[in-house]
């Protein structure tokens, strides 16, 4: 059989999912060929504002390898442009003189960015923000210039205004046509909330400004507006909006109106071109948002290898997004001029805001800020265009307006949709965690492609797995102990002690059955570290354990492991052990470096070296030679451990020596260890302090990150720079340094308190949920309390490891 030539024109989202589906459908049916006019393989367009806030690489937004074209046989040709379509004679040639033939043609060019019709418009350091080489130009101006203005205030313009304050600008202007942000998805309660939330991470919000005139002679210098006052900056960017790429459509003689027109086969005026995505118009609309090209693709796919299908009849817009760490979701009507009356609620604690639009007793729109848990279940309701009854429903068995979403996730059919972007279902992602034994979310997303687009829907996401872990299957819940001393997982293992009166390991384990009389190294300090979290841990059991000094060099499970073995310090590989002396923010005296040069010549130290972190580690002594090293350093204390350290906090050069700084990291990050070091957890916490958005000390791979802004700190957490890398979760911005260091000592003590030992800080995170966490730590309450309790397990008597003062 001989196989059809399709060409693809654009080389983006819309397009490359429309061939995935084609290969789904008829894998051997086409010679495949691929122009895109970027010198890059497909990649994920919405997460280019990740790429310019320095942090991620290209590599980590592509959606598709080199590698995967050709797998699949297909030809691609990037960095390369048609110029023209011959659709009589069925060829496209290019800005390469090359000439290509084709049985089908799919134009997927997209959108390109509006740019304003301004004096000065076509200066240097005017950017758009719609490609990779607009990122590397900000970055690079970023780099020698400190005043930048973004012209819109939409998501794309506050995506990249919060960009450039990561790249370290000092003044980052937002300037708003409209009377409050992001007009076109939300409400003025919402945008409110919105403007108060980047002002305190250090925008500058214009609002109802129209700009008159870009000045400058060599370059951009200034903005002036309609009012005649200006404003001086050295970087504009324009994010006022998007137009369809259609010139080679309109240059072939192919139907344009706003965009290409199709009908519900996508198919456009010209015989066997089709057209999908952002170039495309269906029935007058012109559609952005990546679930309805997505959805284009597939009806798409269905029409050029000839199979049946209903066809595209159009989609209910909707956004859902993370702006600047914030969570946002809007669909439908939500202006109050058009709807009969509307259901909300806000909580000032949580910074949370929800409002239902209802008309004709109908949901016809919601909006939702900073917890999106309920959009998928608020998406089908406005599609289906449900009656009102449905919410007095939900608050009848929630006692709420909104319905937990672990309960709404259960109840949805196996055929419902839980990633709108990617058209996966909840049957489908069910399966997969069951046929694949799937357990963390990033496994789900790799193998399903849920929440690998926009990302909204990862707490859907994240609660049908929970759901699908908790469900009746029980005995694969049961196969999954600890370790090979019980039948208990790691969960019934902590559920276990808290209900029982155990004050020992032995005690513990003799309790519980356990298969062995000692245990191992994976249960004993896990049932250790149980016991003593509840405030039980006897010394009289052997089990509280004198850690004279140090943070380890490796794991401190031997360090902390009963009396059996040496329990002084952590051991390493060989059976040596370490000594890492505690300098408070990286941060060394004279007195302090010639107490540690003292140490290594008297007792002969045969390696010390900068670890990771940069700091020093002195290694393969032995026991009795660790110990003298320790006094030697500053004398440890009688003391005892139950759990892990916060290992020492990781400093950049901080406000006088760090290029871009605005504030002080190395002050914060001493006071943070020293608050920090005596506190027990499930397993070892790193932690950072930057000093401004430029995350020099690599605040957004640890476990904790404080980061210096104009208008305060920031604090994230869930970073990892292990086997698996995560990126940390912007949890909230405080004011002064007392507040941040508050903040994070509140949320590692509830982490102490309910995460399962050996469970990172991410994994925790993505279990709990960040909102529950930031619910927890800022309201008062709860708040004073953690503190307290955190302050109570610093006062305990634990050793000085190493402080060398």
């Amino acid at each position: 059989m001989t196989r059809q030539k399709l060409v693809l024109i654009g080389n983006g989202m819309a397009g490359v999912r429309c061939i995935e589906e084609i290969l789904k459908l008829r894998p051997d049916a086409f010679d495949i060929t691929i122009f895109g006019a970027e010198p890059h393989p497909n990649y994920n367009r919405i997460m280019l504002s990740k790429v310019l806030q320095g942090d991620t690489p290209m590599s980590a937004i592509t959606i598709n390898e080199y590698a995967w074209y050709e797998e699949r046989g297909i030809t691609l040709y990037t960095g390369e442009t048609v110029t023209g379509i011959d659709t009589e004679r069925r060829i496209v040639r290019t800005d390469r003189r090359r000439a290509t033939a084709y049985d089908k043609l799919i134009i997927a060019t997209g959108s390109l960015p509006f740019m304003l019709p301004l004096p000065g418009i076509d200066k240097p350091g005017v950017t758009a923000f719609r490609n990779m080489k607009d990122c590397e130009s900000m970055v690079e101006t970023a780099a020698n210039y400190k005043r930048a203005a973004v012209i819109g205030g939409g998501l794309l313009g506050l995506e990249a205004a919060r960009g450039l304050l990561n790249l370290g600008m000092e003044d980052v202007h937002v300037i708003h046509n409209s009377r409050y942000l992001m007009n076109r998805q939300l409400d003025p309660h919402a945008a409110n909330m919105l403007q108060q939330e980047l002002e305190k991470q250090g925008m500058k919000i214009w609002l109802d400004r129209n700009t008159e005139r870009i000045i400058g002679r060599k370059r951009v210098e200034a903005l002036q507006f309609t009012d005649g006052t200006r404003l001086p900056v050295d970087l504009v960017v324009i994010a006022v909006g998007i137009k369809p790429n259609v010139r080679l459509a309109i240059d072939s003689g192919i139907e344009v109106n706003r965009a290409i027109v199709v009908n519900d086969r996508m198919e456009t005026s010209a015989p066997n071109v089709y057209a999908v995505g952002e170039c495309a118009e269906h029935r007058g609309m012109v559609y952005g948002l990546v679930a309805p090209l997505y959805e284009q693709g597939k009806v798409l796919a269905q029409a050029i290898c000839e199979q049946e299908t209903e066809g595209y009849r159009g989609s209910v817009l909707y956004s859902q997004l993370k702006v600047s760490g914030v969570d946002v979701f809007s669909v439908g009507d939500i202006e109050d001029s058009q709807l009969s009356t509307m259901q909300m609620s806000y909580d000032g604690i949580r910074r949370t805001y929800r409002k239902i639009g209802i008309r004709d007793n109908r949901i016809v729109g919601a909006v939702l800020f900073g917890d999106s848990g309920d959009s998928n279940k608020l998406l089908g309701y406005v599609k289906q265009g449900a009656d009102i009854s449905v919410l007095q429903q939900e608050a009848s068995t929630s006692g709420g307006a909104g319905g937990g979403t672990s309960e709404y996730v259960s109840g949805l059919s196996d055929s419902e949709t839980i990633c709108s972007c990617n058209g996966v279902s909840k049957g489908t992602i069910t399966s997969v965690i069951r046929e694949q034994g799937l357990e963390t979310f990033e496994q789900v997303r790799e193998c399903t492609r849920a929440a690998s687009s926009c990302g909204g829907c990862k707490p859907l996401v994240s609660a049908l797995l929970q759901c699908v872990l908790e469900s009746g299957d029980e005995d694969a819940v049961q196969a999954t102990p600890l370790c090979g001393c019980t039948t208990l997982s790691r969960e019934r293992l902590k559920d276990a002690i808290a209900a029982s009166r155990t004050s020992n390991v032995r005690e513990a384990m003799a309790a519980l059955g356990w298969r062995t009389a000692d245990g191992c190294t994976i249960c004993r300090p896990a049932i250790r570290y149980y016991i003593g979290s509840l405030g039980r841990l006897s010394a009289s059991g052997g089990d509280l354990v004198s850690t004279a000094s140090l943070t380890a060099a490796t794991e401190i499970d031997v360090m902390a492991d009963a009396a059996s073995d040496s329990g002084a310090y952590a051991a390493l590989a060989n059976g040596t052990y370490a000594v890492q002396p505690r300098l408070y923010g990286g941060v060394a005296t004279a007195e302090q470096l010639r107490r540690i040069a003292d140490a290594i010549e008297r007792y002969r130290v045969p390696l010390a070296k900068l670890n990771g972190d940069g700091r020093l580690e002195l290694l393969g002594l032995s026991a009795a030679e660790a110990a003298g090293v320790s006094q030697t350093l500053g004398g440890p204390i009688a003391a005892y451990a139950y759990g892990r350290p916060v290992a020492s906090v990781v400093t950049c050069g901080g406000i006088v020596y760090e290029r871009g700084a605005v504030r002080d990291s190395v002050a914060v990050g001493a006071a943070l260890e020293r608050r920090l070091e005596r506190l027990q957890l499930p397993t070892t916490v790193s932690a950072a302090v930057s000093a401004s958005p430029l995350h020099r000390a690599g605040s957004l791979v640890r476990d904790i990150g404080i980061v210096g802004v104009p208008g305060g700190w920031e604090l994230y957490a869930g970073g990892s720079a292990g086997i698996e890398v995560k990126e940390a979760k912007l949890l909230l911005t405080e004011p002064d340094e007392r507040a941040a260091v508050d903040t994070v000592a509140a949320v590692l003590q509830l982490y102490a308190e309910e995460a399962m030992y050996g469970e990172p800080v991410w994994q925790w995170l993505d279990r709990v949920g960040v909102v529950a966490i930031r619910e927890r730590v800022l309201d008062p309450r709860s708040r004073r309390t953690l503190l307290l309790r955190s302050q109570y397990e610093a006062e305990q008597p634990m050793a000085i490891r190493g402080e060398c003062s």
